[in-house]
């Protein structure tokens, strides 16, 4: 990705090394918005491993403002066996609440949409919580269709744990 000035001079741009105390007070605020204060377990470790490690599987870009990042979007490669090409799931798109309403989200997510189709990807997806009215409006306004008839699942601990044990 390249790095890009904003109108009001901030800079959107991947994410690099030292980022990561920032990134992660972007994903706790996340957290705290959808009332989930006490779920992450991330750490800035743990973030310099999976996004500069040897082989990196999730890329964030951010947008730093003053020299303080004020907002994220974390994503990773996904495939399509239907278009057998490549797509990006946007697993967190965050911007502070201070800082909304300056096109930093639109900015984050239109640099997405770039990686799709200068890479060749079919599509660009992403969940959103349903009561998150602002965030829905906001993902209509951009054009993005809701996938009705789809409902996420998940495996987690216990459960997770237990599929595994009967795998082998």
């Amino acid at each position: 990705m390249n790095t890009r000035t904003l109108h009001d001079g901030a800079v959107l741009r991947a994410a690099q090394p030292g980022d990561e105390a920032g990134i992660l007070a972007c994903i706790q605020a996340l957290a705290d918005y959808e009332h989930e204060p006490d779920a992450v377990a991330n750490t800035a470790e743990m973030l310099t491993a999976s996004l500069f490690g040897a082989d990196p599987r999730v890329f964030t870009h951010v947008v730093e403002r003053e020299g303080r990042i004020v907002g994220i979007a974390i994503w990773f490669l996904t495939y399509s066996t239907w278009t057998g090409r490549h797509g990006i799931w946007l697993e967190d798109l965050f911007v502070g609440e201070e800082q909304r309403g300056r096109g930093y989200g639109k900015a984050l997510i239109a640099s997405l949409a770039t990686e799709c189709v200068t890479r060749g990807y079919s599509r660009l997806e992403w969940t959103v919580l349903d009561w998150n009215a602002p965030s829905i409006a906001f993902y209509r306004s951009l054009g993005a269709t809701p996938m009705d008839e789809w409902t996420t699942q998940r495996l987690v601990g216990d459960d997770l744990e237990t599929l595994a044990a009967h795998a082998g």
